[in-house]
């Protein structure tokens, strides 16, 4: 798919907004605050479902009763998302539906400068990250997740307003269920990741170090029925606290680099150099997998580059729509 024009209508700071692509690169240019950012956010929200950053009623463009994004494609297809100040409307070849069907999403690369940061950020920040990862990757892995977090939210919901077990035990058995659905997902993946991870990275860094990722869990090596007892001895800690204590949703990706932990041991321009290695790895997986070339968002990472990454970036994305935001001419 060959995104060939964006308009935006009262789009976060864009009034109205028309962009043309490329078939290959397109770049933004435009100084910090001008609403790059916002079209490759539009992009997301029309490829993907919903926003990688805001809810919809804080992208809507101040004093505005409606936000519209429509994508046109080279094969002449339309898909619009709108947005009335309460409901979220996507209409596909004319079709009005409420969430993008699976069938219209299309993968993405989204490189933001947080990115670069991976390593060094919080366990609840790169699983988020992997999330959206693996998510793209298999849509099963999604709904696992998705049905995880709404039993995890109405666990703690009900730990929070004195419930008993006998409340309890209907969301521990989702969360048994679908907990270890994702730690199988996520160990999966991650070997997947992990045997073009050192090889992919030497491509860059043109080097011999070695790094790999560390997947990790409670949950590991456990069964349904144990990861069911572990949250069943856990109710009276967990009451108390008003959440859950245990579980998958406290899992951890941990970058090694020779060995070590990279987050301490890797300087400034080898933790580039992984982030570059993962994001190749990411676009790989996806096209061999889905047998789609995604559409990849580089939103202002050029400026934290120096020259060698910024070629191996153009290098490995040659054969994609690359779209870019930039404060300064490339």
């Amino acid at each position: 798919m060959i995104i060939k024009k964006i308009t935006l209508i009262n789009f976060r700071n864009h009034k109205e907004y028309q962009l043309d692509c490329n078939k290959d690169t397109t770049l933004i240019l435009g100084p910090n605050g001008s609403g790059k950012t916002s079209v490759l956010e539009a992009i997301y929200i029309l490829t993907r479902g919903k926003s990688f950053r805001a809810v919809d009623s804080e992208i809507l463009k101040r004093d505005a009763d409606f936000y519209r994004i429509e994508l046109e494609y080279d094969n002449g297809e339309k898909s619009i998302a709108t947005f009335d100040g309460e409901n979220k409307n996507f209409f596909i070849l004319d079709k009005k539906v409420r969430r993008l069907p699976k069938k219209n999403k299309y993968p993405l690369i989204l490189f933001v400068p947080s990115d670069l940061n991976l390593i060094t950020h919080s366990p609840s920040r790169r699983r988020d990250y992997f999330d959206k990862f693996f998510s793209q990757l298999d849509e099963s892995y999604n709904q696992s997740l998705l049905r995880y977090e709404k039993a995890l939210k109405q666990r703690n919901e009900l730990l929070k307003n004195d419930s008993s077990t006998e409340n309890i035990f209907s969301w521990n058995l989702l969360l048994a269920k679908y907990g270890i659905s994702l730690t199988n997902y996520r160990q999966k993946f991650v070997d997947e990741i992990n045997s073009e991870l050192t090889k992919t990275y030497r491509s860059i860094a043109k080097n011999e170090d070695q790094v790999i990722i560390n997947y990790v869990s409670e949950a590991t090596d456990f069964t349904e029925s144990k990861y069911l007892k572990k949250l069943e001895v856990n109710y009276e800690k967990d009451h108390l606290l008003g959440h859950t204590s245990f579980g998958v949703h406290r899992d951890d990706y941990v970058f090694l680099f020779n060995e070590k932990e990279a987050n301490g041991s890797a300087s400034r321009g080898e933790t580039r150099s992984i982030i570059l290695a993962l994001k190749f790895i990411e676009a790989k997986l996806i096209f061999e997998k889905l047998h789609l070339k995604p559409i990849i968002l580089l939103d202002d990472v050029f400026s934290e580059l120096d020259n060698s990454r910024r070629r191996s970036l153009i290098d490995n994305f040659k054969d994609n729509q690359v779209i870019i935001t930039s404060v300064e001419a490339l």
